[in-house]
């Protein structure tokens, strides 16, 4: 029988985290709980997890800084991040979403779709492997087994939605993807989320990949395309996806 997974609440309202940790462990879920950003580090660098479940608003050190540190640090670069959020606004979720976290969920939220995205996120980080063994277009390579992206050689960082992304568009060998289909591969279905989300994640994924990022074009209107032809489009062709 296999482990539960392990499950990383931070949180620092004590009836919130204490009813997230109560209906967790009833989904068969092995939960820890931390309530300040400098406890979250520190438990994380104890122990693993395979879903953190992260709070913006933290005494000591906010959600948006761990997420930051998380994903710096090579041992944890890969664990998905869900943040939970009593801010709406569009643009405190895509900063969110730019230092890593793999989704978000506002405050107030009901326990069973808080359940729901948790499965989803885990689902998709454990069927990581899409299709195949090894992806690889130009110089770029990804590794669907071990979940690692390369270019040349060297590591590149990703985090879970969107290495998703980055499969997605090439495996598609040169086809257009709307954002629509982008955002239920990377997402998974039922979860929902702007387009202005994917833009984010695109520009991010460029940024990573440096000059390989040029493999990544936009088709305005539509969505993305991944070419091996780097010379039609360079990446910093496309810095508008952001506000698109």
């Amino acid at each position: 029988m296999a482990s539960p997974k392990r499950v990383l609440v931070v949180e620092d309202e004590r009836d919130l985290s204490e009813l997230l940790a109560y209906n967790l462990r009833r989904a068969a879920y092995d939960v820890s709980v931390c309530c300040s950003g400098r406890q979250a580090l520190e438990t994380i660098s104890a122990k693993p997890f395979d879903l953190i479940l992260l709070d913006i608003m933290l005494p000591e050190l906010s959600g948006t800084e761990i997420a930051s540190r998380i994903r710096s640090n090579p041992a944890t670069a890969s664990v998905p991040i869900i943040m939970l959020t009593a801010k709406s606004e569009e643009v405190d979720q895509l900063v969110g979403l730019t230092v890593g976290a793999d989704d978000y969920i506002t405050k107030p939220f009901s326990i069973k779709v808080l359940l729901a995205r948790v499965e989803a996120v885990l689902r998709r980080a454990q069927h990581a492997d899409v299709g195949g063994r090894v992806l690889s277009m130009s110089d770029t390579v990804l590794n669907l087994d071990t979940h690692e992206a390369s270019v040349r050689g060297d590591p590149v960082k990703l985090t879970l939605t969107e290495f998703r992304l980055l499969a997605a568009l090439i495996q598609a060998a040169g086809r257009v993807l709307p954002r629509s289909a982008l955002m239920s591969r990377a997402m998974g279905p039922g979860v929902t989320v702007t387009e202005r989300t994917i833009d984010v994640h695109i520009t991010s994924i460029r940024r990573k990949l440096g000059d390989q990022g040029a493999i990544i074009k936009t088709v305005r209107g539509v969505g993305y395309r991944a070419t091996t032809d780097l010379e039609a489009e360079g990446a910093g062709s496309d810095s508008g996806d952001a506000t698109a």
